[in-house]
């Protein structure tokens, strides 16, 4: 590969010990830290380093003498190109493990914590197609394989709809198969690639910012219902409408058709006209008994199933009282505040997206909930003490953050008005670790659980119930 050194240093037989950030590997060699590429630990290999840096070296593998226990081979034609599913090369039942001790790990050492009172994570049962949104790029620059290269050959399709090249922005893998979303999704995808083929539609080139096709996302529900929403660049009325009645006609199973064109340099479409082509504008996924409507713009989580198990644990963990009063922050579309309504007596979510907020008034009329109330407005500005004043002081604060974590000003509005006690969801454990070992200070750690929701990657939620010193 081009970013390969000429001269890689060879090191045969080493044993990869352990897991490392960002789904890779780590082997340690003459006392320095390697991370290797697609391993599993137990895997005893060649390695070739291919980055020196002074803290560690970066390496991949060029033989293995002896497979891990713990490696399977891997079901999709992509891995080790495509970013999705970097562990799709590990028994699922080692991934969790593998999953937790990360989790406790960072609670140890970036946050000081003791993980004594940690339970079992809580796997998903569905280890494949579990995933409710996909989102996929359209590129003219499609990343070549080896052997393509080698050929000599002229490439004349250079087209693609997939996923980004890992730390390449201009490189996108042409996906045949992918594992992570049921069906129709990897129909609709190559669907919408041949039918643009065939009608010599234009591929966005992210780097001269000009092509027609930019990106798709595909959200399906548990009820069955299935979203689309293509994302164009330029403004061809004529090929939008050509291409909308494609999939309008070919899938029946879609309810929910839309559209957008975006022309910034950045593909986030949260500041664009979404328009609706054909059916509704959202869809709608059903948890215990609570109907919520999934906008083009909602947040959601990605795994329905874990999903249920994720609120329920948290409602479980903030051990409500009727008489209490809880804040949810971060509320995204409202889920865990009406999760948790019928136990308290009222709730407050906060988020910044108002298209999310906007839905969580929608969906709390439909599920017959009038003790939530909901505003929109930047975290550390909204979260006041004029906002505390008006609308009353927390019992318990629930808070499932970006993957950043908290803003310092937020954390310390919490120490400052002393919730009894704080349930913190969290998608990234080492910035969650960093904002609790703060509210250490004054809070005890009652509770950790762990909660798979990404299989056959290296990503998993954490949810830590904090609870005031007396």
């Amino acid at each position: 590969m081009s970013n390969r050194k000429k001269n890689p240093i060879l090191i045969e037989k080493i044993e990869i010990i352990d897991t490392a950030n960002k789904g890779k590997s780590i082997a340690k060699h003459d006392d320095r830290v390697i991370i290797i590429d697609n391993g599993v630990p137990g895997d005893i290999c060649d390695i070739s380093v291919y980055k020196r840096r002074r803290k560690y070296w970066q390496a991949e593998i060029k033989k293995i003498h002896k497979y891990s226990q713990y490696r399977v081979t891997p079901k999709c034609e992509h891995f080790g190109i495509c970013g999705g599913c970097k562990w799709q090369n590990m028994q699922y039942n080692s991934q969790l493990k593998f999953k937790e001790k990360e989790v406790l790990n960072n609670l140890k050492r970036i946050g000081k914590i003791d993980t004594t009172n940690h339970e079992k994570i809580i796997g998903s049962k569905e280890d494949y197609f579990y995933r409710n949104k996909m989102e996929f790029t359209f590129s003219n620059k499609r990343w070549l394989s080896k052997e393509e290269i080698k050929s000599r050959k002229k490439i004349t399709d250079r087209n693609a709809c997939g996923f980004h090249v890992p730390g390449m922005f201009d490189k996108i893998i042409n996906l045949n198969h992918c594992y992570l979303q049921k069906e129709p999704s990897n129909r609709i995808r190559l669907s919408i690639n041949k039918f643009s083929k065939k009608n010599k539609f234009s591929y966005f080139d992210i780097r001269e910012k000009k092509g027609f096709l930019r990106n798709l996302i595909i959200k399906n529900s548990s009820k069955g219902d299935l979203m689309v929403l293509m994302q164009f660049y330029e403004n061809n009325k004529k090929n939008i409408k050509l291409l909308m009645n494609h999939l309008k006609d070919s899938f029946s199973e879609i309810t929910s058709l839309l559209y957008t064109v975006n022309q910034k340099a950045n593909s986030t479409m949260y500041d664009q006209e979404i328009i609706l082509f054909h059916g509704k504008e959202y869809i709608q996924e059903e948890l215990d008994g609570l109907l919520f409507n999934i906008g083009a713009k909602s947040f959601f989580q990605t795994n329905s199933n874990q999903a249920k198990i994720l609120y329920r644990k948290t409602k479980e963990l903030a051990n409500i009282k009727k008489n209490e009063v809880v804040y949810d922050l971060y509320t995204g579309t409202g889920t865990i505040a009406q999760f948790v309504a019928n136990s308290a007596k009222k709730v407050i979510g906060i988020d910044s997206v108002i298209e999310g907020i906007e839905a969580a008034f929608i969906n709390a009329k439909q599920n017959n909930i009038t003790n939530c109330s909901f505003y929109c407005g930047d975290m550390k500005e909204i979260f006041s003490e004029h906002f505390i004043k008006k609308n009353g002081h927390p019992d318990i604060i629930i808070a499932d953050p970006p993957r950043e974590g908290m803003h310092k000003k937020v954390i310390e509005q919490i120490l400052k008005i002393k919730p009894n006690r704080i349930i913190y969801v969290s998608c990234n454990s080492a910035t969650q670790a960093r904002d609790i070992n703060i509210l250490s200070d004054i809070y005890n750690i009652k509770k950790i659980q762990p909660v798979d929701m990404f299989p056959q990657t290296h990503h998993v939620e954490n949810i830590v119930s904090l609870e005031i010193k007396h």
